[in-house]
């Protein structure tokens, strides 16, 4: 068995090809799988928490393919900044019945809803009392409303609108929790693979959206058989992030960032801006997608790790460090691993980075395929420098489910072809 492959994906995909990719995989029989939930507790900087993952796998295991490594293929998901597990199903979905893959969506610390078994978050992001949605980051967790203040904050409003935010306040356990949160993600990602993408039986292809991009990144050098990163409107490391957006993020470490309706239109724009609409249709569309859209948790604390908030995270490490009475010599191996998430790992015995094959919908205003051409330059430094390609897809927006006419189930059965055939065509052999 070679350990290269000289199979290159396009550059572009054509719209016309996309249309076909997703006609050939709606053709393809179905298979018959097995999908439950795996909610299982950690601990991470003395604290408990409590951690959702969905999996999907063929009924039969057997049906599960091997890639060309010999090694079965796993795809672990990772969704993005908004949402949690059911945004990435419709491709979870579509690798597991059409193709066979097993497949491990984890959904961030915090934001899976465990108090009801739809796992939709019930009411509102904001109250009429004043109060406010916050993570759920283990069952028993309730933070009140005496633990936080509102903040908003315009100094993004052409882009984002009003920022709204919950400051949480030292000596809460909101405070601690947003310090420590960081490592409960290291932690989580690691346990999930360990449970259901073992290494010896899996190689893992990982894939996050956006937000959920720079953690993938984070994961492919601390577990020891990913061996790839699939992308669709995936961010790249939190420090390559300022500069391929020229976008600099630097609030507080605890403060909680609300997704509101705002960020609803933001996204629908993307899809609407060249459809000869009117604004007062856009509004409404808005809204009504809005009641929808609030189901999922709409709450952000990842900012610092996507957008390389540095300060903020060496200020969440040293919180964290005095509240567990750390030595000077412990705080700043905690403030080091806490960077560490930002960027790649160096030196002997380290991992290298794997490759990584970013899909780029052509109305993606947000992780947009001139991101991607500029972050190039920034892998090629890497030591070793990984293979990296950025494919242009002619059609989709950021968001996955947004559909069209010609695609009812939007980008994810084309991506889900590209996928497959780069993992089976070997693109990522090293």
């Amino acid at each position: 068995m070679s350990n290269r492959s000289t199979w290159e994906p396009a550059s572009a995909v054509s719209r016309e090809e996309v249309l076909k990719l997703h006609h050939q995989i709606a053709a393809m029989p179905d298979i018959s799988l097995n999908v439950r939930e795996d909610i299982f507790r950690i601990d991470a900087l003395e604290m408990s928490w409590d951690i959702g993952v969905v999996v999907y796998e063929p009924s039969d295991a057997t049906r599960i393919p091997f890639g060309p490594d010999g090694n079965r293929i796993g795809v672990f998901l990772l969704h993005g900044g908004v949402s949690d597990y059911k945004s990435v199903e419709g491709i979870a979905r579509i690798l597991a019945q059409k193709f066979g893959i097993k497949v491990a969506s984890m959904t961030f610390p915090g934001r899976f809803y465990l108090l009801d078994p739809s796992r939709d978050w019930p009411g509102d992001v904001e109250r009429s009392d004043g109060s406010a949605r916050t993570p759920l980051w283990s069952k028993e967790t309730n933070i009140t409303r005496d633990q936080y203040e509102i903040v908003q904050d315009g100094s993004k409003r052409e882009s984002y609108g009003t920022l709204i935010s919950l400051s949480a306040r030292q000596g809460t356990e909101f405070y601690d929790r947003m310090a420590a949160w960081p490592v409960a993600f290291e932690e989580a990602i690691k346990e999930t693979a360990r449970r259901h993408l073992p290494q010896g039986q899996f190689s893992i292809y990982i894939h996050g959206h956006s937000t959920g991009g720079p953690f993938a990144m984070m994961a492919t050098q601390r577990v020891a058989n990913v061996v790839g990163v699939i992308g669709y409107g995936t961010s790249p490391f939190g420090y390559m992030y300022p500069q391929v957006s020229g976008d600099n993020w630097e609030f507080p470490f605890n403060r909680l960032r609300l997704r509101t309706w705002r960020d609803t239109a933001r996204y629908l724009y993307e899809g609407m801006k060249d459809k000869d609409i009117g604004l007062p249709m856009l509004i409404e569309l808005t809204f009504e997608r809005w009641e929808k859209s609030k189901k999922r948790p709409n709450f952000k604390a990842e900012d610092f790790v996507h957008k390389n908030s540095v300060k903020a995270l060496e200020a969440a490490a040293r919180a964290a460090a005095a509240r567990l009475n750390l030595s000077a010599k412990d705080s700043e191996r905690l403030v080091q691993r806490y960077w560490s998430y930002t960027r790649e790992l160096s030196g002997p015995g380290v991992k290298p980075v794997p490759p990584f094959l970013s899909l780029h919908g052509i109305d993606d205003d947000t992780v947009t395929l001139s991101r991607c051409d500029k972050a190039l330059s920034l892998f090629a430094k890497l030591n070793p420098a990984p293979k990296v390609r950025c494919v242009s897809i002619g059609a989709g927006v950021h968001t996955w489910s947004h559909a069209e006419p010609e695609l009812p189930q939007g980008i994810a059965t084309p991506v889900a072809k590209l996928w497959h055939d780069a993992i089976i065509n070997g693109f990522f052999l090293a």
